[in-house]
């Protein structure tokens, strides 16, 4: 399977509804980073009191 954004290998997938995407490092890593900066996560971890373990 190759990257959804671009055509290095995919290391990751995802699937919804028999639908997959393939994700390579670079583009796993970012989009990661995106969702991490995202206030509507940071809205969900507040509503759900999730907490984060090391």
């Amino acid at each position: 399977m190759k990257c959804h954004y671009c055509e290095d290998d995919a290391v990751y997938a995802a699937e919804t509804d028999g639908v997959k995407v393939g994700l390579c490092e670079q583009h796993f890593q970012e989009r990661v980073e995106e969702l991490a900066d995202d206030e509507r996560l940071q809205a969900l971890r507040e509503r759900t009191e999730i907490d984060r373990t090391e």
